[in-house]
């Protein structure tokens, strides 16, 4: 079904979503990564928009949702599951199967845990992590915070794709088309006329004020669903020993995690290929059935 456009105020902000498929279908929230926006869900919404309701925000201080008042406080996981909460009683879902790419990942561990939000818990049926874990590698976040903190800006749109198109290479094969999409759905024109990533360059805040805010591995423990990892084979992110302690512990433990890693990807899996489509709907809909 074709794509619809909404907006929503969640714990006091107010949140953009785009909305795919039947609404009395099963729901599947798609939360992209740090500093993108739910338009990067859209090969995995119409893939699934078969058989699911796919909704896809853009969080606080990204894309079309308002920017934070208040950053150093808002742009935080903990903040991000109260937006969560508000986004999922506000559309009336009891339940959802959750898929994350990076920071998104790492909002929906936040979720299913139900430490921080204890009304979430239960309301995740399944946890897809794209290229996230409760660990990530020190040297990687240094290398996003240090981009992400200073977006640069362009006097054209073109060189905003080419800038796009390099610091996203290890997003693996994306077609012309969808590069310019990408492009097209993350670009904002500042008053002097020049272009630059659709964000908040505040949002960084998470990282100089939080810096141990993406350690959760208290919320992954505490996970009793099913989770899939999707590791990109050349992360930098995600390390290799870090998913091997998915499988020791938590919901790894209980038989419940499993790791993929997917060929020709770094940080992270576009999400937009028939093998990694295949990977997603396959796992939701074996959590579905159960």
């Amino acid at each position: 079904m074709a794509m619809s456009s909404h907006y929503l105020r969640c714990a006091g902000r107010e949140l953009h979503y785009t909305e795919w498929g039947d609404p009395q279908a099963p729901a599947v929230i798609a939360w992209h990564g740090l500093a993108r926006t739910g338009r990067d869900m859209d090969e995995l919404a119409e893939h699934l928009s078969a058989r699911y309701r796919v909704i896809c925000p853009d969080t606080l201080g990204r894309g079309l949702s308002q920017w934070s008042p208040d950053p150093g406080r808002e742009y935080t996981l903990a903040f991000y599951a109260q937006l969560a909460q508000g986004l999922l009683d506000g559309l009336g879902l009891d339940q959802v199967h959750w898929v994350g790419t990076s920071m998104g990942g790492a909002i929906g561990t936040v979720c299913a845990g139900g430490r921080v939000v204890p009304a979430l818990k239960g309301r995740l049926k399944s946890l897809v992590l794209n290229d996230n874990a409760p660990r990530l590698a020190d040297a990687a976040i240094a290398r996003i915070r240090a981009y992400a903190g200073e977006p640069p800006a362009f006097d054209s749109v073109l060189e905003l794709e080419a800038f796009f198109r390099q610091v996203y290479k290890p997003y693996g094969w994306l077609s012309d088309a969808q590069w310019r999409r990408l492009t097209e759905t993350s670009t904002r024109r500042l008053p002097d006329g020049r272009v630059t990533p659709h964000y908040d360059p505040a949002m960084v805040q998470q990282f100089t004020l939080h810096p141990n805010d993406y350690l959760i591995w208290d919320d992954y423990d505490a996970i009793d669903i099913p989770v899939l990892c999707l590791r990109g084979a050349e992360s930098d992110l995600v390390l290799p020993e870090t998913t091997a302690e998915m499988l020791r512990r938590g919901p790894g433990l209980r038989g419940l995690t499993t790791v993929v890693e997917v060929p020709g990807c770094g940080h992270a899996p576009a999400l937009n290929v028939p093998d990694q489509l295949q990977l997603v709907s396959d796992f939701i809909a074996r959590a579905q059935a159960a």
